[in-house]
Parts: structure tokens; C-alpha cells; sequence
């Protein structure tokens, strides 16, 4: 007998066949795609619907053509996805930083100091830097397909998470909902939101799941990625504190998540402000260049006040995208209220309360707070759980109708009459 046939898994009419490595992993592939395909489909086809009204309203108004590059502008229509804060991430997977504190001269106002890059975190423009360098894709498509890659990763996150609280069903609908929000145009677009929110959920997933050091690499990811991280950064010390109370997964992952999870963010945030030469460096540029400041609420108040009486005396007003604004700020507590009957993790109900509070109180242009609460996934849960309920055709009708005016609202309204 040969050393191969002693070797050989035994087999035979009373025997389990045993698979084979390549059959198990067709097995495993099958499996994947049949659960994860109806979310990858739902998301993808929402989205490509109101991608597709906003690019057609875009080419059809025309505006774009008009305004420079850098500002909402350009040669057709795809290229206002990477003007405003997509101009300053291309700059930055094209030149790197170069952060300092520069004078406007004889600035007085309201906006004292130049613009730089160094306001804008640095995972994303990483990321296009290296698919650019990888693949031959200018900066352009390797942003574009970061984004859109990032955008898919969300969505099966938002399900992964929805499912656990609310089964298949809910969860799917959870991925349509992120396909539709109000600031979902930022998702294909050259900005971070996407990438953001998918490291968000799945850090979360993490937490939910008791895999701790999982859970702190991602917020650690996150933390490179947008400031507001410093909500997820206490969510998951939260979770680590309950966790340790209950003496659920010992000592030592846990308290390993927690210090893992600031290192991005606040790591950034010293190299910023040590290249500065100012411990307060990062605050003074996003304040001095930007007029974005914590202010204990007290821009969104006047707004609040203002809008409903038809006064747009207030700083960066802009009645259309301000008035979506509004409905999406008095939306949340509701939404936020209705998830905490279902007594989710502690993990999502602090992530959501504090990124929520960090929006409300920072005075910034208000019309995008639709895109700075996008990332608030967990807000789509009890909505998902309602709306679960739904026959098919009434869900398709409910969702598609939402994918096509997504188009205006959450896109063109966004790059075009807004400042996004």
C-alpha cells in the first residue's frame, strides 16, 4: 500500500464522506452569498436608483458648469462629487500634510485663518492613495471606489447589526434605509461618511459580539477617519464597564479594547497640534478657517428659532437644505426614544446619543447636519422593525419611492443648494 492511500481520508458506502478543503470553501462562498447577496442587491439598487436622478438632476440644471471645480463645479456632472471637502482629500492623497496656523491678512470676521488639509482626518485620503497606487486608477476613481466600497460595507454592518436585534427581514430594510437617508448623497461621493459609518457598525457588531480587541482596532480605524469618533471611542468603554461589572469576558480584553480604541483619534490629533506648536491647534483651524465651534448649541437654537418663523438672518443660512435639516434634528430624539423601548446594547445607545449631541452643539453650516448624523445607524433599527411588517410590493413602494426623491434631497439639494 503506497504512502498516499495510507494517508487517504477513509470513505465508502457506511462512511461520512469527509469534504474536501475546496468544496468546503464553495460551501462557505454559497452560504455568504445567499445570506449577504439580498443585502448587497437591496442597498445597490436603492442607491443606484437615486445616484441616478442625482446625476440627472445635476446634468439637466446645469449649475455646476458654471461654479470652479473646487466649489461644486466641473466638467460634468460626476466631478461635483470630489469639489468641496473632496477637493481637500484628494489634495491630501496627492501632497500629504502640511499643518500650520496661517493669518488671513487683516482678516476681522468671522473666517481669520487660511484653509488646511490638516482639518481632515487621515484614513480616507490613505486609503485612495494606496487603490491609486495599486490598481492605476487616478485619485479620482480610487476616492470614488473607496467610497463606494466603504458604502456596501455599511450596509451589510447596518444588517449584521439589525438582524441580531430584529431578524432578516428587519435587517435588509435597515440597508435600504441607509441607502435613502437624508445625507446618504455623501455615500458615493469623495467623502469619509461612508467609510466612517462602516467602521462604526462593525466596531459596534464587535462590541455586541464580546470580541473586544476587534472592536477596539475598529474604533482605533474609526478614530483616523472623522473626529465625531470620540463618541464611538465612549461607547465602547461603556460597553467595557458593563462588561467588566459583570465579570462577563475577564479582565484583560476588554481593558485592551478601551486603551486600543483613542489611539487613532487622539493620536491625530496631538501630530496636528504638535506640528502646529499649539496644544489647541486642531480646534483654532476648525474654528479660524471653517467657523466650526463648540458653542453649546447655541447656533442650532437660533435656527430652531428662526426657520419655523421664516427668518434666515443666521449664519450660513440656506433655507431648502436648512429645512431638511431641521426635520432630521427633531426626527433623531424621536427615533432615539423608539429604539430605547427596544432595549437595545448599551454600545448603540451611547454612540447615538453623543454623536447626535456633538452635531447639535457645534456651530457649523446647519444644512449638513443631514450628513453629519448619517453615520447614526442604529437610529434605522426601530424604524427596520416597523416597517418589517410590510408586504413585499407596500416595502418595494415605500423604499423605491424614498430612492428616487433621495435624488433631490439627500444629493443634489446637498452638493448643489447647500455647501455639503
Amino acid at each position: 500500500m503506497s504512502t498516499v492511500e495510507l494517508h487517504r481520508p477513509p470513505s465508502g458506502p457506511g462512511l461520512p464522506q469527509v469534504p474536501r478543503r475546496s468544496e468546503t470553501f464553495r460551501l462557505r462562498l454559497r452560504g455568504a452569498a445567499a445570506r449577504y447577496g439580498p443585502v448587497l442587491l437591496t442597498y445597490g439598487v436603492l442607491k443606484l436608483a437615486g445616484f441616478a436622478v442625482f446625476m440627472y438632476l445635476l446634468d439637466s440644471a446645469g449649475d455646476f458648469r458654471k461654479k470652479n471645480p473646487r466649489f461644486g463645479g466641473g466638467e460634468h456632472p460626476w466631478d461635483v462629487l470630489a469639489s468641496w471637502d473632496g477637493w481637500w482629500y484628494q489634495q491630501i492623497a496627492a501632497h500629504g500634510y502640511d499643518p500650520a496656523l496661517v493669518p488671513v491678512p487683516g482678516a476681522k470676521g468671522l473666517i481669520t485663518l487660511e484653509g488646511n488639509s490638516a482639518a481632515f482626518f487621515p484614513l480616507y485620503p490613505a486609503l485612495t492613495r494606496l487603490v491609486s497606487e495599486c490598481t492605476g486608477l487616478g485619485l479620482y476613481g480610487a476616492g470614488m471606489t473607496v467610497s463606494v466600497v466603504a458604502s456596501f460595507v455599511a450596509a451589510l454592518g447596518i444588517y449584521t447589526v439589525t438582524h441580531r436585534l430584529g431578524g432578516h427581514r428587519a435587517g435588509l430594510v435597515a440597508a435600504g434605509l441607509w441607502a435613502v437617508w437624508p445625507g446618504s448623497g455623501t455615500e458615493w461621493s469623495g467623502y469619509s461618511e461612508s467609510l466612517y459609518t462602516a467602521l462604526a457598525a462593525w466596531a459596534c457588531h464587535a462590541v455586541m459580539s464580546r470580541r473586544w480587541l476587534t472592536a477596539g482596532l475598529l474604533t482605533c480605524a474609526a478614530g483616523l477617519c472623522r473626529p465625531t469618533a470620540v463618541a464611538l471611542v465612549a461607547a465602547l468603554a461603556f460597553a467595557a464597564v458593563l462588561s467588566l461589572r459583570r465579570r462577563e469576558d475577564g479582565l484583560r480584553r476588554p481593558l485592551a479594547a478601551v486603551a486600543i480604541a483613542p489611539l487613532g483619534l487622539f493620536g491625530y490629533l496631538g501630530w496636528v497640534n504638535h506640528r502646529m506648536g499649539d496644544i489647541n491647534g486642531y480646534s483654532k483651524l476648525q474654528d479660524g478657517a471653517w467657523a466650526h465651534k463648540f458653542d453649546w448649541g447655541a447656533h442650532t437654537l437660533t435656527v430652531l428659532t428662526s426657520l419655523p418663523v421664516g427668518h434666515f438672518d443666521y449664519l450660513f443660512a440656506m433655507p431648502f437644505e436648512d429645512v431638511i435639516g431641521v426635520c432630521v434634528v427633531l426626527a433623531v430624539p424621536v427615533l432615539t426614544v423608539l429604539l430605547l423601548r427596544l432595549r437595545p446594547p448599551g454600545v448603540l445607545v451611547v454612540y447615538t446619543v453623543l454623536s447626535y449631541l456633538m452635531v447639535m452643539t457645534t456651530q457649523q453650516i446647519f444644512g449638513n447636519v443631514s450628513r453629519y448624523l448619517l453615520p447614526l445607524f442604529p437610529l434605522f433599527i426601530p424604524l427596520a422593525l416597523a416597517m418589517r411588517r410590510l408586504r413585499l410590493p407596500s416595502l418595494a413602494t415605500v423604499l423605491g419611492t424614498a430612492a428616487l426623491a433621495s435624488g433631490s434631497y439627500a444629493g443634489y439639494v446637498l452638493f448643489e443648494l447647500g455647501v455639503p
